[in-house]
């Protein structure tokens, strides 16, 4: 996974800076980079999410105090896989308030990919500690007035992202049930939306080749503060052209920081051997380009020596198109009743063992401890279960021997004939486990049928103007048989509001899932050369995740946003609030 710059086909294409227009028909997505995202995380850096502020107020808070009423305070939490609470931040203090609404805010970094449970406490702050600052004060020196628990993910679906629950005691502590209400309310921070879009061009560059004219492009890095660089993005490779002019780049705020940071933008000449051969540099802020478009004006690019003198050569960088916008993002659509709906497809091939024995990839250990299957429908069921209103997912298996004896590659979980639903996470893993006494493992490994069937149902969703976009997670250990009739499915599906996700468990060769996941600039072609719209497709195989920092769910679901945007982007489906598309008759 990822854009390799050295590669060939992938390494002359943009990375991490394209804009999606209505009628593009290129798989990158404006702010996500996978090479800046590997960067981060082989260094332990906190990747660029998405920040979201949480308001929170309350109502019918317990008096506590004997002449007046109680000072509140409120205290954020994430809660951690070990169960350890680790603080967000704290609120102001309210003097004399039962019903309070507090102004400060608390920011937390939405990561779609994994599950944020927060946990809420509410305490009454006595007077004499009224002139320390909040985030000094001791918490056990405080009158606790109740404590509330949800997942992030719960209030950011929400219609107006507000989200109210009921205040209780301390878990294991015995006492009133009625302690009042808390509502948290969140916002994305406007830096999550901004965007600026630009054309850039180069004039009389130097030339690097000898029989022909260089191969240009452009490296934008943001300077950090301990004046290293970290790269934001990059340009497509114009073949053979001194004055080349790049298609439109599309930065994130949260790519630059802000318009007064300074940028290193860097003109290569392309090499396939990846060693690209440095033209010329110049350092500039956002506000520094903005200020060249409004002049017309070009800035000279420069080169240093290698005794360390800076050379200003006739090279100039102009800014052909500049302008800000706020961009709709993934929380948007959201908030305003778009769903992802998860499905899932099991792989009951003979090559996983018999599951009565423990060596089998099926084998359900009586202690409790998950196989590999049911890890990986657990950790993405969990993730994506918030953004489904019914929680009904369709389940299927392929490449079992049914009850009636015959092969099948896309058979019901359930065992029902007529329906594929089941009831929640839990649903899909009761069926699976009573499927493993009831269907014969056969094969061979056939994805067509399975991906057909989801793309009929998002196929469906289409029709009907629904505001839905389909998750396909297919679980496998083998080689697939049927590679062409896959490529053409996905092919046909990449038109279609779905995303697949890949698990490949078990020690097998999954050469062919990297072709079918085409992060490397290689887009899929169908056996009549019709080429994919879009990269809908991510696969990982658990051996390569396992035990290690990014857990099989991370892996999977990191592009699923991106692939979601896209889509509406693409198609120029914006989000409307609810109220607004009933009002019309959408």
């Amino acid at each position: 996974m990822g854009n390799c710059f050295s590669d060939v086909e992938g390494g002359k294409q943009a990375v991490g800076g394209v804009q999606q227009s209505p009628t593009a028909t290129n798989n990158n997505n404006a702010g996500h980079n996978d090479a800046v995202d590997f960067f981060y995380r082989s260094r332990g850096l906190q990747q660029l999410f998405t920040r979201v502020e949480l308001s929170l107020s309350a109502l019918n808070l317990r008096d506590r105090d004997i002449i007046s009423k109680s000072d509140p305070m409120a205290v954020v939490y994430a809660k951690k896989i070990d169960g350890k609470l680790e603080e967000l931040g704290r609120t102001e203090v309210i003097m004399n308030s039962l019903n309070p609404k507090w102004i400060e805010k608390v920011t937390i970094a939405f990561q779609f990919e994994i599950v944020q449970p927060l946990v809420f406490h509410v305490y009454d702050v006595d007077t004499k500690y009224h002139n320390i600052p909040v985030k000094t004060l001791k918490l056990e020196d405080q009158d606790f007035l109740g404590e509330a628990m949800c997942v992030l993910s719960e209030v950011l679906t929400k219609q107006n992202r507000s989200l109210t629950l009921n205040l209780h005691s301390k878990i294991g502590h015995v006492g009133l049930r009625n302690l009042g209400v808390l509502t948290i309310h969140a916002e994305e921070t406007a830096a999550s939306r901004r965007v600026v879009e630009m054309i850039l061009h180069c004039s009389y560059l130097d030339n690097k080749d000898i029989f022909s004219n260089s191969n240009p492009f452009l490296r934008i890095s943001r300077i950090v503060e301990s004046g290293g660089s970290i790269p934001i993005c990059k340009t497509e490779v114009v073949n053979n052209n001194l004055n080349p002019t790049w298609k439109p780049l599309c930065l994130s705020m949260q790519q630059f920081g802000s318009k007064d940071n300074p940028l290193i933008i860097e003109c290569f000449d392309f090499n396939s051997s990846g060693k690209h051969s440095l033209i010329g540099k110049l350092q500039k802020s956002v506000a520094d380009l903005e200020k060249l478009h409004e002049g017309r004006s070009g800035a000279n690019l420069t080169i240093t020596s290698h005794h360390g003198h800076k050379k200003v050569l006739k090279g100039e960088l102009f800014v052909d198109q500049f302008c800000e916008k706020e961009q709709y993002s993934f929380l948007d659509y959201v908030s305003c009743g778009f769903e992802l709906n998860f499905m899932v497809a099991v792989d009951f091939t003979a090559s996983n063992g018999n599951p009565r024995n423990p060596d089998s990839l099926h084998y359900i250990d009586p202690s409790g401890q998950l196989n590999s299957y049911q890890k990986a429908i657990m950790e993405v069921g969990e993730v994506t279960q918030f953004y489904d209103s019914d929680r009904r997912f369709p389940a299927w298996g392929f490449g079992g021997k049914t009850f009636d004896g015959t092969i099948s590659h896309c058979f019901n979980l359930n065992g029902s004939a007529g329906s594929f639903e089941v009831e929640g996470v839990e649903g899909i893993m009761s069926a699976y486990a009573s499927a493993l006494h009831n269907v014969t493992l056969a094969g061979p490994t056939l994805f067509g049928q399975v991906i057909k069937t989801a793309a009929q149902i998002a196929s469906q969703s289409v029709s009907y103007n629904s505001k839905k976009y389909f998750v396909l997670l297919i679980i496998t250990d083998g080689v697939l048989t049927d590679l062409q009739e896959t490529k053409d499915a996905l092919v046909k599906a990449s038109d279609l509001p779905l995303s697949i996700l890949i698990v490949g468990v078990g020690s097998a060769d999954f050469g062919q899932m990297e072709v079918l996941d085409a992060d490397k600039g290689q887009r899929l072609e169908s056996s009549t050369d019709r080429v994919a719209t879009r990269d809908i497709v991510q696969f990982v195989p658990m051996r390569d995740v396992h035990g290690g920092q990014i857990s099989v769910v991370q892996a999977l679901l990191e592009e699923l946003p991106g692939q979601f945007l896209t889509y509406m982007r693409c198609r120029d489906i914006k989000p409307r609030p609810l109220h607004e598309a009933q009002a019309s008759g959408t």
